[in-house]
């Protein structure tokens, strides 16, 4: 079974719109990016158009390549202080004269929709999720919409990523799944990814899982962005090969990179929702 992850995002999306048309509210998300990255810009573009599409406004804020932590951190606080913003999404990577960490962590958790501030992780943490990134929330969801239960199944993460693995890791726990992550100082690596009945792979590593390293029916989800000799966008797994021995799998493209934008929408909505709640409740 492939799972596909454009469909998915096509029927969240268009519920999303429904129920932005029916709330009343008018979300707003704001990006930061720093740099002329190209991969960068074009994600931002992606996004804005999805915003565009449901009925999210949104607003960029471009910096040049040279912008200092302090810049940065400036056009943040004013995000955090606009009352019409209900969303601030700070495009990664920055330069490396940025410190990414304090950038994370200077955005207000309620408008955190990437899921990245310490707060938002530690609610993740303790099973009491308010935003969870949204490449991992995605892939939850590509799971639910395709019935693969995670209850008392065996999950192997291989990637610790703060904005991949660890959260996927925690996802899949609060999901009652059974979790182990792997990582390049992990020993008998296949071993651990054999035992896997959802394998994902967010390792970065152009065709890296192979059949041999996949059970037989296992649900195989590729994370990974990476391309070939010839430019093609490749992900973590041999595709072609891994697909005749696993149950379900995503491909690259279309697999978990839509469900990303999706979920940032839906986190947008939510974030406005709660803002709308926390103001009535303080009245």
């Amino acid at each position: 079974m492939i799972l596909d992850g454009r469909k998915v995002s096509e029927k969240r999306l268009e519920l999303l719109k429904e129920k932005i048309e029916e709330s009343g509210l008018y979300p707003r998300l704001a990006t930061v990016i720093v740099g002329d990255d190209p991969a960068s810009k074009l994600y931002v573009r992606m996004k804005h158009r999805a915003c565009e599409r449901i009925g999210i406004g949104s607003i960029g804020i471009e910096l040049p390549g040279d912008a200092s932590t302090e810049r940065v951190l400036e056009a943040v606080n004013r995000l955090n202080n606009d009352p019409d913003i209900n969303g601030i999404l700070v495009q990664l990577p920055l330069p490396s004269q940025v410190d990414t960490t304090c950038v994370i962590d200077a955005v207000a958790p309620g408008k955190d929709v990437d899921g990245f501030h310490p707060y938002n992780l530690g609610r993740l943490l303790s099973g009491t999720p308010v935003f969870a990134p949204c490449t991992p929330q995605g892939i939850m969801t590509i799971l639910e919409e395709y019935g693969i239960p995670t209850r008392g199944q065996r999950a192997v993460v291989v990637g610790r990523s703060i904005d991949v693995g660890r959260p996927m890791a925690a996802l899949l726990l609060n999901a009652d799944a059974t979790v182990t992550i792997c990582h390049s100082k992990t020993r008998d690596l296949e071993d651990e990814m054999r035992r896997a009945d959802i394998l994902v792979s967010a390792v970065g590593r152009l065709k890296f899982v192979k059949p041999e390293m996949v059970k037989e029916g296992a649900t195989v989800i590729d994370v990974g962005i990476n391309y070939d000799e010839q430019g093609k966008l490749c992900g973590d797994v041999d595709f072609e090969t891994v697909k005749e021995r696993a149950g379900a799998i995503t491909p690259v493209p279309g697999g978990v990179g839509p469900m990303t934008i999706a979920t940032l929408m839906e986190n947008t909505f939510k974030a406005a929702k709660l803002r709308t709640c926390c103001n009535n409740t303080a009245r």
